[in-house]
């Protein structure tokens, strides 16, 4: 009898733990993917408007900070401002969805292994949002999931 009372509350603690647990499956997808989507968003416009701010600091930080193997700084320098001014606003609306994310993985990547390999812990959570969208899409708020239903009815 003693066990009896004694399991009693474990089996309680374990109960309450599970349907608290139980709570995180009805989290809905589109407000994971629409967190997602702001994050990164605001973390490329912020760049954007850093490098937009002072065009000649940019072009100096292309040139001999940022070591873009392959490419020329100006060019360089010209494609990463043209991604983190288009970007935000696809994520933004939720279109291309998955194909920006993957450009901005593209993207981050290139950041991570050539001009701030010490920052992989913040690249690494940007990824982490990435692969989220690339892997599931921009959920149903979004310019996606409207095109897609608009396809559907249409054929």
């Amino acid at each position: 009898m003693s066990q009896t009372i004694s399991r009693k509350p474990t089996l309680l603690r374990v109960h309450l733990i599970d349907r608290v647990t139980q709570l995180f499956n009805h989290i809905p997808y589109w407000l994971v993917a629409l967190t997602a989507r702001v994050a990164l968003a605001q973390v490329f416009w912020s760049s954007a408007q850093t490098h937009l701010a002072n065009w000649d600091t940019t072009l100096y930080m292309f040139s001999n900070s940022y070591q873009v193997p392959l490419l020329p700084p100006v060019l360089s320098a010209y494609m990463a401002v043209t991604m983190e001014v288009v970007t935000p606003p696809l994520l933004l609306l939720g279109l291309a969805t998955r194909f920006t994310a993957l450009a901005l993985f593209g993207m981050t990547s290139v950041i991570e292994i050539f001009v701030y390999p010490q920052a992989w812990p913040t690249h690494i959570q940007w990824v982490a949002m990435m692969l989220v969208l690339m892997s599931q899409g921009a959920g149903l708020l979004s310019v996606d999931t409207l095109i897609k239903r608009f396809l559907t009815k249409a054929s």
